[in-house]
This record gives C-alpha cells, structure tokens and sequence, in this order.
C-alpha cells in the first residue's frame, strides 16, 4: 500500500501525544482545535485504524497509534535537523534546541548556561521539558537531556556539565533548632521532623551521610514530602521551621550565609557527581553542538 499520509499531518499527531491533547496541540502549533481533530480524522482515515483512544477525560494512543510514533518520531527529529543543518549552512546557528532535564539542574546550573548560550546563539529557540524520570529523548522529540548518574543507552553521548562535583548538606531554620535542639550526630535526626523529597512513582531520596571512610543512612521523620520537580521550593519550607532539609548545598549557601537557615552536622555532607548531558551519537544538529561548545568551554563551569 503506498502511503498517503502527509509529513505535516504526522508531525500534528506526534504534537497530541506530546502534549496529551487536541487543545493543547492546538496552542502549541497555533491551530484551531478542530483543525487538530481533523487532521486526526484524515490519518486514521488513510491508513484504515484507529490511532487514538479518546474519552471526555482522557487520550492515549492506540496500540498502532504508538507503533506509528515510535517509528516516526526519530525520523521527523532526522528531518527537522537536516533543515536546521541546511539553513546554518550561512554561518549563524538557528533553530530549535529542546532538552529534559530535571529540576534539580534549574535553579542555579543550567541559567548560566543558557544565558551563554543566548549570548552566542541569539537566534536559536531554546525549550526546558522538566521531569526527572529517565526517557527516550528521541521519542519525546528532545534534542538531549540531563540527568544525575543515570545509566544511559548504549547510542548515547555522555559528558558532564556545570559543577563536576556538588555536597549535599543539612541545614534548619534557628526557630526550628531553638524548638526542638540541633542534632550532634547522624543518629539524632531519626528523632527530627524532615523535609524530605520523592521521585516520581518512586521512592523518597535517602539521606546518607559521609564521615571519612564511614557512611550512614538515617530516617528522620518525614513532616513534608515534596515532588523532585519541586525540589527548590523545600528552602521556603524550612525558612518556616517545618523541618531539617538536605538538599545541595549550593541551593542553601545565601539562607546559610543570611542566617535564615543553621547548618547542621557539616562533617558528615556527601559528596556526588555532577550531572551530565546525554544525547544520541548518530546525530548532533547545529543547535545542540553549540550547545555542547559552552558546557565543554568552562566558561560557566563551577
């Protein structure tokens, strides 16, 4: 059977399942929603089944419906770049750079970054998807993503950015300590309210503590549990005198130097990797190799 669905019509697909619907799609590519709804109709039409399961509340893809995506979403992002590639061609790097990254990376590593990047790149449209699971970047439409130790598929790039090395560190308004005592050993905070964060569907991150040559994981008691992508907002908490949390140390170092927030226990921080960006081997689209130049030039490595 030849084909006769248009290139254009499967990018719209590939856009609803992106952004979970008709009406979102249609935002993001400045459409009418019923414009969406019928290009939906006309795929499902040509190749004779359903590609979507719709109910007043929900969208998914059917089981060909997926098949389609996964089939084509690496060939469009292949498109895309070599258009991108033809029309850098003069010199000036354009178009659309998107990476996932998790929030840990938003509030302080990835903004000088990017500023450096808009400072060379000026005409390069740059889009943040913030979640913190490990995906398919290329299925998701995403030129790269940045991720913490993750073990990465075997057709991915790996080089680090930002700081190579960041402590964690534990730390607690002086109204909460005035209350309830500051801890003088990791075995203490079992007995302290915390503010501690979940991954998505996961579990909640550990605290573990490292002294030298001994480590200790502890199980304070957990008064407020956020989201990961929330991870920022835990500052606000403890300025309030909800509870201890441990975070980067670098989030903390201004409350600490304010005295807004009380370090606690500092022999006992951790140190951890920084993160790293990932993207596949097979292509490097303009936009994404400038983008590699700043994380790789140490202009804005701490």
């Amino acid at each position: 059977m030849k084909n006769s669905v248009s290139i254009d019509d499967l990018a719209v697909f590939l856009m609803v399942l992106r952004e979970g619907g008709f009406r979102a799609a249609a935002r993001r590519l400045g459409v009418a929603p019923s414009k969406i709804s019928t290009t939906i109709t006309r795929i499902e039409a040509q190749l004779g089944v359903p590609m979507l399961r719709r109910t007043t509340r929900s969208l998914h893809a059917t089981d060909a419906g997926q098949q389609l995506a996964d089939r084509i979403a690496p060939l469009l992002s292949e498109l895309d770049a070599a258009c991108v590639e033809a029309a850098n061609l003069g010199g000036e790097v354009k178009g659309r750079l998107k990476l996932n990254v998790p929030g840990a990376v938003v509030p302080d590593i990835l903004p000088p970054l990017l500023a450096e990047y808009r400072t060379r790149h000026p005409s390069v449209e740059v889009e943040i998807i913030v979640e913190s699971d490990l995906i398919d970047i290329v299925a998701a439409g995403c030129d790269a993503g940045i991720r913490y130790g993750s073990l990465l598929e075997q057709d991915m790039v790996s080089i680090p950015i930002g700081p190579r090395k960041q402590q964690l560190a534990l730390a607690a308004s002086p109204a909460y300590l005035q209350a309830h005592g500051v801890p003088r050993k990791p075995e203490e905070l079992t007995a302290h309210d915390a503010i501690r964060y979940r991954l998505p569907g996961g579990p909640l991150l550990p605290w573990d503590l490292q002294s030298g040559k001994r480590s200790v994981r502890v199980e304070p008691v957990n008064r407020l549990v956020l989201g990961v992508a929330a991870l920022d907002t835990g500052r606000s908490y403890a300025r309030n005198g909800i509870g201890i949390i441990y975070a980067f140390r670098n989030w903390l170092d201004e409350d600490m130097a304010t005295g807004a927030l009380v370090p606690i226990l500092r022999d006992w921080w951790p140190t951890q990797e920084g993160p790293h960006l990932y993207y596949p081997s097979r292509s490097t689209p303009a936009p994404l190799r400038a983008f590699i130049d700043v994380c790789q030039s140490g202009a804005v490595t701490r």
